[in-house]
C-alpha cells in the first residue's frame, strides 16, 4: 500500500524538480517522510567548489566547522573541490575529491593566521578541470575575492559564509580607522553573491545593519557529544593542574588573542584569590598572539596554560573542569560553548551568539548583558559550590545532546540547492 502510495506521488511531478505536494493532516507526516526519501534518490548530486583561508588541523572555529559540514556533503554524495592555501600540517579526517592549494601568507599581528594568495589564473583553471554546480566562499580575503571574480566571469552561482566580525576585530588591533572601509568591502561582497550563510540570527542583525541585502540562511553549529562528555574526566590531569576534589576549576579554551578578552577572566581570577583566598584554579587552553601577555599578566600566580589541546586531550580539559568561563564579545557563534556543555561544564558567558541559544540562565550557567563587564565578573565572583556546578553542567549537557552535525549539514545542502537552483529557473 504504501509503494503506490509513494508511486502515485512520484507521477505528479517531473524529475528532478523538487517535490511539493499537500496534504489531509492525517497523511501529512507519513507522506513527508516519503517525499523526503524520493527527493534525496532522484535530485543530483552537487559538485561543490568551498573556499577557505582556514583548514584542518589549524584549530579554530570556522576550520571546525567547515570540515564537519565537508564530511557531511561528501557522506551524502556530493564532490567536494577545496580551495585554500597551503599549510605546513595535512588533515587527517578529510579527503576532499579535488583540491587547489594557493600560496600562504601569514596575518601580521596574528601569525597564526594567513592568508592565500589571489592566484587568479590557478583557481579558474581549477574551476574548469571541477566545473562546480555551486562555489560556496568562506572568506572575504584575496584568494575569496579572485574565486569570486572567476567564478562570475564563468556564470557559476556563488554563495558565501559569514563567520569573522573583522569590523569588531579591527579595534583591538589599533586599526579602527578601517571600520568603515571593511564594513563597505564586506557589504559588496555578500551582496555580489546569491546567498550568505550565517550561524546565527544574531549575525542576520548585524549584516542587515551595515546593507547586506543578499538572502541570508542560518546554517547552524553542532557539537560531538560522543567526543566532548564528562566520560573523559580525568583525575591525573586535575593532579597536574594541582587541583583537588575540592577545587574549582575554571576553563578558557579559545585563541589568545585580544579580541577575546581573555584578561578579564585573568583579573577577576587573580582578584578573587586575593580577596577571599578561596580554592579556585584557572586553566586556559590555547595559543596565540596575545599569549605572551597574559603569561605576563599571570607571573607569580598559579593560573596554568596548557597551549594547544586536540583530540581525546581537549575533551579530558573540558570534562575535567567545572565551569566554563568566556569573555569574548566578538564572536559569530562561538562553537567552545556547546563542547564545554557537551563535557557537563555550566557556563559562564555574554547574553549572544551560542550561550544566547543554548544557555538557561541560572539553569545551565550564567549569562551578562552583552558589554556588561562588571555583570560577568560578579558570575565569577559569585560561584557556588563544586556539587551545585556538577549539577548544572549536567543539564548542560542534557540540554545539547540533541545537537549534532547532521541538521546543520542538511541546512547547508538545502541552501546550496537553493542557490542552484535560482541560477537555473533566471537562466
Amino acid at each position: 500500500m504504501t509503494n503506490l502510495y509513494a508511486t502515485s506521488l512520484l507521477k505528479q511531478q517531473d524529475f528532478p524538480e523538487s517535490f511539493q505536494f499537500y496534504f489531509k493532516k492525517s497523511k501529512q507526516d507519513h507522506a513527508r517522510e516519503e517525499i523526503q526519501v524520493l527527493q534525496d534518490l532522484v535530485r543530483p548530486r552537487l559538485k561543490i567548489a568551498i573556499v577557505t583561508e582556514t583548514w584542518s588541523p589549524e584549530i579554530n572555529g570556522v576550520a571546525l566547522s567547515l570540515l564537519q559540514l565537508c564530511k557531511g556533503l561528501q557522506k551524502q554524495g556530493h564532490k567536494i573541490l577545496l580551495i585554500r592555501p597551503e599549510q605546513k600540517q595535512s588533515c587527517q579526517e578529510f579527503l576532499p575529491n579535488k583540491e587547489c592549494l594557493v600560496k600562504a601568507q601569514s596575518i601580521p599581528k596574528y601569525p597564526s593566521l594567513q592568508f592565500g594568495w589571489p592566484q587568479f589564473l590557478k583557481v579558474s583553471n581549477a574551476l574548469d578541470t571541477f566545473a562546480p554546480n555551486v562555489v560556496h566562499i568562506v572568506t572575504e580575503g584575496p584568494l575569496g575575492l579572485s574565486v569570486l571574480q572567476a567564478a562570475k566571469a564563468k556564470g557559476i552561482p556563488v554563495s558565501s559564509g559569514f563567520h569573522s566580525p573583522f569590523q569588531e576585530f579591527s579595534r583591538f588591533f589599533d586599526l579602527a580607522f578601517l571600520v568603515k572601509p571593511i564594513q563597505h568591502y564586506l557589504r559588496w561582497f555578500h551582496n555580489n553573491t546569491q546567498m550568505t550563510c550565517i550561524p546565527s540570527k544574531e549575525t542576520e542583525y548585524i549584516l542587515r545593519q551595515f546593507g547586506v541585502s543578499c538572502p541570508l540562511v542560518v546554517v547552524g553549529r553542532g557539537v560531538d557529544i560522543a567526543c566532548f562528555s564528562p566520560e573523559h574526566y580525568s583525575n591525573v590531569l586535575r593532579q597536574q593542574w594541582k587541583a583537588t576534589s575540592e577545587t574549582t576549576v575554571m576553563l578558557y579554551v579559545g585563541r589568545l588573542s585580544p579580541e577575546k578578552e581573555i584578561d578579564v577572566v585573568v583579573n577577576a581570577y587573580l582578584e578573587m584569590k586575593q580577596r577571599v583566598k578561596q580554592d579556585i584554579k584557572l586553566v586556559i587552553v590555547g595559543d596565540g598572539p596575545d599569549r605572551g601577555r597574559l603569561e605576563t599578566l599571570c607571573q607569580g600566580s598559579d593560573v596554568v596554560f596548557t597551549g594547544v589541546l586536540t583530540g581525546l586531550n581537549l575533551a579530558q580539559a573540558y570534562a575535567s573542569a567545572n565551569v566554563f568561563v568566556f569573555a569574548s564579545q566578538v564572536e559569530t557563534f562561538g562553537n567552545v560553548v556547546l563542547e564545554a556543555m557537551a563535557s557537563g561544564l555550566p557556563i559562564i558567558a555574554y547574553d549572544y551568539a551560542s550561550a544566547h541559544l543554548h544557555v538557561k540562565h541560572a539553569e545551565t550557567g550564567w549569562l551578562s548583558p552583552l558589554s556588561d563587564v562588571s555583570s560577568l565578573i560578579q558570575s565569577i565572583y559569585a560561584l557556588p559550590n563544586n556539587q551545585q556546578l556538577k549539577a548544572m553542567g549536567l543539564l548542560a549537557r542534557k540540554t545539547v545532546q540533541h545537537i549534532g552535525w547532521q541538521y546543520p549539514v542538511h541546512q547547508f545542502e538545502e541552501a546550496l540547492y537553493g542557490v542552484v537552483k535560482e541560477i537555473q529557473m533566471t537562466s
